[in-house]
């Protein structure tokens, strides 16, 4: 026979951990996911803020890249940076989160073949984040960096995949927490 006091003491399913790591993490996870939003939010502005000044050279940005046909160059070289904008905007706002995150997600996984494919292809350019795109020198076909810097920012945008209910979100102000 079980007493009421063990019964009590016993945590429950879904009790949050109350030590360790796991314990900091349900504790703030709300603050932590703020702060993956903002980060992610930062990181959206920063590189379209940086292409919206020149929508000519961030479509020859994608177009180096010799991926995308022509007739679709011109078109997602000036939507690109609109959407990666809209990204970060409805980051800051907290409206969507998990699906922002996943777009996010998709977008730098898209993004990472993309730089991988240069590599792969011998093509010396700058990938052309933040509206600094054109050739490199002859030779510079090593982008570790560029894909270990996108594969960074997969990070914040998983971890709200995972946990989008956050601080300071107008989605959870005008909705109740997400699912």
């Amino acid at each position: 026979m079980t007493s009421m006091a063990s019964k009590a003491s016993a945590p429950g399913k879904d009790a949050p951990a109350t030590g360790g790591i796991r314990g900091l993490l349900d504790t703030n996870q709300q603050w932590i996911s703020l702060g993956m939003r903002l980060l992610l939010a930062a990181m959206w502005l920063y590189y379209s803020l940086g292409k919206l000044g020149s929508p000519e050279s961030n479509a020859q940005s994608v177009r180096d890249f010799k991926i995308l046909p022509e007739s679709l160059v011109t078109p997602f070289g000036y939507a690109q940076p609109y959407f990666e904008m809209a990204l970060g905007i409805l980051l800051i706002l907290g409206l969507g989160t998990r699906l922002v995150a996943i777009f996010s997600a998709l977008l730098l996984l898209v993004y990472i073949g993309g730089i991988m494919s240069l590599g792969a292809r011998g093509i010396a350019i700058s990938c052309g984040c933040g509206g600094s795109g054109g050739l490199v020198p002859k030779g510079h076909t090593r982008y570790t960096l560029d894909v270990l810097r996108d594969l960074l920012y997969v990070l914040p945008a998983a971890w709200l995949i995972w946990k989008p209910a956050s601080k300071l979100s107008l989605e959870r102000a005008l909705l109740g927490d997400p699912i």
